[in-house]
């Protein structure tokens, strides 16, 4: 409970961004170029990839409370860079700073509940860190929205900014070591491989491990245009902060809430089926920002890809943790964790350059396209890892049914 605490922290303080950050770029500095502001993203995706990737390697072995305490020092001074900047470039580097406390903070924590539930509640476990993590991010982008609206965009959100990231440092004090449970769970110490031979496999050898990458880099793709360029869409339509602090906030807010539910579906019911059907939700909502535009239908629309995000999320999460060797687990997610938020950066190149050179609509429905063909590909090529004791129990119940049959 611990852990899902400060991740909510984590989640909290890349919230306050989610409502503000597009609309600085317009009203405080002035920048036309939708590529120019959503070079803020690319700094922040980047970085949080590579920082992911070196989270898992450390905390294999070096521990996961020290990652996790790094990750929270390299908060602190972000708020602050962004209040005093009196340039643009100071913000891309605060998201630089912003990019290494989400994947040194959020990688640890999901690591830390993965060692501690062991196989059979991994899902569970990982949509409740989930869940946290992105129900504060959507109740801190609602908060930073009226606080813009009211006090204006400098600094009162980022001064609520600064007090998560401390209070999630403080907390983050309290945090026990979990890597003994790795070693408990593998039946004795054994030795890793080496990241460059588990980055071939995950990346690209292993059918399933390679799937669940393109499948999270490309959720994360569609997850940087709702966060970028939406709010700049909306302001296009006439809508103020508030309204768009609330459709910052409803996306999110189903796809934490979703997440207690839909992770714990995927240790049941497995976890291929979930996926395919929540990229393809993902794909239909997109498309609908467009076909189907007003404050209504955007609520709607926010709430559809809050769904399909709530099947995804978690549970690429544990398809790597049930298919990755169990020493190698924590670098194997994070290379995962690689491939997944270097989606940002990929989603704001590719959505900056199309809404420049045909406008908004065109940059959504590429997203929306690209979003369905991710979903497709995991249905062709990802196989089923729903803990196979879950799976032979199920066999078991079905072969030794006490009721007698139709035939008897």
């Amino acid at each position: 409970m611990l852990l899902v605490a400060i991740n909510a922290f984590v989640g909290g303080v890349v919230g306050v961004e989610r409502s503000t950050l597009a609309p600085l770029a317009e009203h405080d500095f002035h920048l036309a170029s939708r590529a120019a502001i959503l070079s803020f993203l690319i700094s922040f995706g980047l970085v949080k990839a590579v920082s992911n990737l070196t989270a898992g390697r450390l905390a294999d072995r070096l521990g996961r409370r020290a990652v996790l305490l790094a990750g929270w020092t390299a908060a602190l001074p972000v708020p602050l860079l962004i209040i005093l900047a009196p340039s643009w470039g100071w913000v891309v580097f605060a998201n630089v700073l912003l990019g290494v406390n989400q994947g040194l903070a959020w990688s640890t924590t999901v690591n830390m509940k993965i060692d501690l539930v062991g196989p059979h509640r991994r899902g569970f476990a990982l949509g409740l860190n989930e869940a946290s993590g992105y129900l504060a991010l959507s109740a801190a982008a609602a908060v930073a929205g009226f606080l813009a609206a009211s006090y204006g965009i400098r600094p009162a959100p980022y001064w609520f900014a600064e007090g998560l990231a401390v209070i999630g440092l403080l907390l983050s004090l309290f945090a026990r070591e979990t890597a003994g449970h790795v070693e408990l769970e593998s039946g004795g110490a054994v030795p890793t491989r080496s990241v460059g031979k588990l980055m071939l496999d995950v990346s690209f050898r292993d059918r399933t491990l390679s799937s669940a990458c393109q499948a999270g880099m490309v959720n994360n793709l569609n997850d940087g245009m709702a966060w970028a360029l939406l709010p700049l869409f909306f302001t296009a339509h006439g809508l103020g902060l508030r309204e768009i602090g609330l459709l910052a906030g409803a996306y999110p807010a189903v796809w934490g809430a979703g997440q207690l539910g839909t992770g714990w579906m995927s240790d049941h019911l497995g976890r291929k089926r979930l996926i395919v059907a929540g990229m393809l939700l993902q794909s239909l909502a997109i498309a609908g920002f467009v076909i189907l535009p007003g404050l209504a239908w955007w609520v709607a629309e926010s709430v559809l890809l809050g769904a399909g995000t709530a099947l995804v999320y978690p549970t690429l999460l544990a398809v790597m943790s049930d298919a990755a060797r169990t020493p190698d687990r924590a670098t194997s997610v994070g290379i995962y964790r690689l491939w997944r938020d270097a989606g940002y950066a990929v989603g704001a190149i590719v959505a900056g350059i199309i809404a420049d050179a045909a406008g908004f609509p065109a940059a959504i429905v590429t997203v929306a396209a690209l979003t369905g063909l991710s979903g497709l590909l995991v249905a062709v090529r990802m196989r089923e890892t729903m803990p196979p004791s879950s799976l032979q129990a199920r066999q078991y119940s079905s072969r030794h049914d006490p009721r007698p049959s139709r035939d008897a």
